[in-house]
């Protein structure tokens, strides 16, 4: 593999894991917000306690999501040095302001949540759980803005001394059509994922509670000496199911709205890169109107013919213009329109990767729509803490949304190639020239051992965490002053 094969795999693999941390503390920090005004205003302690719980969970999560974070910017120093200095200008402005405003913000505020429990008045403690809310989600603004101008770059003159790209209008970037809709549909992932985050991890303790409470009730020697354990399983698993309730009724209006989103954002894309657009369905000749095909055998960047299989008349007219009979542009025009406008050379995307992230993203969120709107169903019948198959299906869900995040990341950053930045560089002009492929190569292995490691010290510290559970429920508990690891 080249130099840049390797720089694009490493930072594809740093990408990839720092973002299964963001939504979870995107979506964990409002959820745990909700959580805190509900004590704060009924003063339940089973709010009390799901706020310290779901906390906790919050904090793990923050702090190898900083880490993993940190690295995402020395990269660009690292491996990425050509494309820093062409388009550091512009790159560099949104991501000064997330490290100035919003990550300080967010960290600040989440000390002062962490160590104010008995320091702060309720009014002022439960303020900073929302700012730390804000804070992730600002962040998210700010990053989801430099991303959106690699997609469609706005706001900028060329430089005539240098030739660079310089920031001239920064109100630009943020309302730049394609960020509006980007960042909309990364706020509402992160609510999808907080919310199943949520809902896999109460159900764990509701198939708990249901399991030891079947037990008691069959072992009547274990009940006569000890009456007081059914009743016990019972108090624990109401904090659960009102956790359970409380994501449910946020996950299935997040994905709802988010398809919308993602359809808008799919049109959005189709006028400003319709190359990408073209390759998620593998569209390699120009159609009107356009079937959207379900599966397909084939259909790579070496084959232009695949076979399709369950084909819908007129969807892709519709997902990718909103116009029922709409035209969209197969591979080889926009391909030929781009050597014309950027000289010779092949623009065309790794099609197999388009084709089924998009697919993999669609087909998951239905499914986990499907699970949200069953569990709803069971919530109005009041049969949620009992139905055992959708607890079991739900603790397994949890890998849904990740795998629904990472998909979405892959058809967007995978459509933009060969572009780093679309119409101005190419990503093989955007590699550091010093750097050696051999010392790329080791830096993978060095990362991907790192990263190994801080991935099973997250998921034992989690796991304990979670099946810990938040204890037994009183209606005078009232916050412990030390902090509890």
């Amino acid at each position: 593999m080249s130099q840049l094969d390797l720089a694009r795999l490493q930072f594809a693999m740093t990408s990839i894991y720092h973002f299964l941390f963001v939504p979870v503390t995107i979506g964990l920090s409002l959820l745990t917000a909700l959580l805190q005004t509900a004590w704060h205003r009924g003063g339940q302690a089973a709010y009390l306690r799901l706020t310290r719980f779901f906390g906790t969970l919050l904090v793990i999560n923050v702090a190898v999501g900083v880490v993993t974070g940190l690295v995402q910017e020395f990269q660009f120093g690292m491996d990425w040095s050509g494309y820093s200095r062409t388009v550091g200008d512009v790159f560099g402005a949104p991501l000064a302001m997330e490290g100035l405003a919003a990550f300080f913000l967010e960290s600040t505020f989440l000390g002062l949540w962490i160590f104010g429990w008995d320091k702060l008045s309720k009014r002022v403690h439960l303020a900073t759980i929302w700012a730390v809310a804000a804070g992730s989600a600002l962040s998210a603004l700010f990053i989801m803005a430099a991303n959106s101008w690699m997609q469609h770059p706005v706001g900028y003159k060329i430089d005539p001394s240098t030739g660079r790209p310089q920031l001239d209008d920064v109100w630009a970037l943020f309302t730049n059509p394609v960020f509006l809709r980007g960042y909309l549909h990364v706020l509402l992932a992160a609510l999808v994922t907080g919310s199943m985050v949520m809902l896999s991890v109460s159900a764990w303790h509701l198939r708990k509670a249901l399991r030891d409470d079947k037990g008691h009730t069959e072992d009547k020697a274990a009940q006569a000496q000890d009456p007081s354990a059914p009743d016990a399983a019972k108090e624990a698993a109401s904090g659960f199911r009102l956790s359970a309730r409380l994501s449910l009724f946020i996950l299935v209006p997040a994905l709802m709205l988010n398809m919308l989103v993602g359809s808008e954002l799919g049109v959005t894309e189709g006028k400003y890169q319709p190359m990408k657009i073209a390759a998620a369905e593998a569209q390699w000749e120009t159609c009107q109107p356009c079937s959207f095909s379900l599966f397909q055998i084939g259909g790579g960047n070496n084959d232009q013919t695949p076979t399709q299989i369950l084909e819908i008349p007129h969807l892709l007219s519709l997902l990718a213009t909103n116009h029922w009979n709409g035209k969209v542009l197969g591979l080889n025009e926009v391909n030929s329109q781009y050597q014309q406008a950027y000289g010779p050379g092949d623009y065309v995307p790794n099609v197999f990767i388009q084709y089924w992230a998009m697919r993999v993203m669609a087909y998951l969120a239905s499914l986990a729509l499907l699970l949200g709107v069953w569990g709803l169903w069971l919530l109005r019948r009041e049969r949620l803490t009992r139905s055992r198959w959708f607890l079991t299906a739900a603790v397994w869900a949890v890998v849904l949304p990740f795998l629904i995040n990472t998909s979405g990341w892959l058809l967007t950053e995978n459509g933009r190639q060969p572009w780093i930045v679309q119409g101005i560089q190419l990503t093989k002009n955007g590699v550091s020239p010093s750097v050696s492929t051999a010392e790329v190569a080791i830096s993978i292995v060095a990362f991907f051992l790192l990263y190994a490691a801080m991935a099973v010290i997250a998921a034992v510290l989690m796991t304990r965490h979670t099946r810990k559970g938040t204890g037994p429920l009183h209606q005078d508990d009232q916050p412990a002053p030390e902090m509890t690891y």
